[in-house]
């Protein structure tokens, strides 16, 4: 036989054969039966572990690190909060063994760490939900707050005096509306900020230099009382007092003879003419009381 024919006849399977010939047929049928059953292989099954009472500062990575002495790591999932991106304190872990997670969750328990007690528990497999571990594997990412953006930015010129003029506005408005409703409150606001130089080149917002730019009666009566009296050097117009004697004879008004007489006695010289202003309205004084007389 060449070798070729020998390497075939070696590597013949050999054909299994019953000790007692009678019961050769019945040997095969257990041998097939055999041959025909499912292959079972003897996996680990993994295990899942709960981690909590975390310090804030360990992320995933420092996790994976640290409990990877224990064994191999299948996933790792922390908790985060979407608002903040913040660690919540507790992680979800799971092992190749279920062994090794039951050793971690035995030696992890009341665990000193960075002035913190570790909590550990083993879950039980039936208990893992399906979506437990959804978004493992992706690598977390700093939440993104828009408004904070636009707070912290740099602002130009042009932006700081558009920002200085929508804020006046709203707080007018809101001056208007508190007044419209009866409320009598005052407050700075950020008027009360504004160089008065940028006060003037708006139009919307009142240059007066109270706090409370509104006409309300308190503000009114407060500007009656700042009001001081002309101190010009020209002479004031003369004003036309008259003088009644009490009695009940002059209790009616004065009539248009006695009227011009007055106005004939009051009447300027003839340099002084251009400047003279006559009176509007004389009216006598009619007393509603009668005096004692002794």
């Amino acid at each position: 036989m060449t070798e070729g024919g020998k390497a075939a006849t070696a590597k013949a399977p050999k054909e299994l054969l019953a000790l007692n010939p009678e019961e050769e047929s019945a040997f095969r049928k257990k041998v097939r039966a055999v041959k025909k059953r499912p292959k079972q292989f003897s996996g680990l099954s993994p295990g899942v572990v709960y981690v909590a009472h975390l310090p804030r500062s360990l992320g995933e990575k420092e996790l994976k690190i640290y409990f990877q002495q224990f064994g191999k790591i299948l996933r790792l999932r922390l908790s985060r909060s979407k608002k903040t991106g913040g660690s919540k304190g507790y992680a979800f872990i799971e092992y190749e063994c279920d062994e090794v997670a039951k050793i971690v969750a035995e030696t992890m328990n009341n665990y000193l760490m960075r002035e913190r007690l570790i909590k550990c528990q083993l879950i039980a497999p039936e208990k893992v939900h399906m979506s437990l571990f959804s978004g493992s594997e992706r690598k977390f990412k700093d939440p993104i707050f828009p408004a904070v953006k636009r707070y912290n930015m740099v602002h130009t010129e042009d932006g700081i005096a558009k920002m200085t003029g929508k804020l006046l506005r709203k707080e007018s408005k809101l001056r208007k509306r508190l007044s419209a409703k009866g409320i009598d409150y005052e407050f700075p606001g950020f008027f009360s900020q504004v160089p008065k130089k940028e006060r003037s080149e708006n139009a919307d917002v009142s240059t007066c230099s109270d706090i409370t730019p509104l006409c309300t009666p308190s503000v009114l009566e407060r500007r009656k009382s700042q009001i001081q009296p002309n101190n010009d050097t020209d002479e004031e117009d003369e004003e036309v007092t008259v003088k009644l004697p009490l009695g009940d004879e002059y209790e009616e008004d004065i009539s248009e003879e006695e009227m011009d007489k007055i106005l004939e006695t009051k009447k300027p010289s003839e340099g002084d003419e251009a400047d003279y202003v006559p009176p509007t309205t004389i009216r006598a004084w009619t007393p509603t009381w009668s005096p004692c007389v002794n």
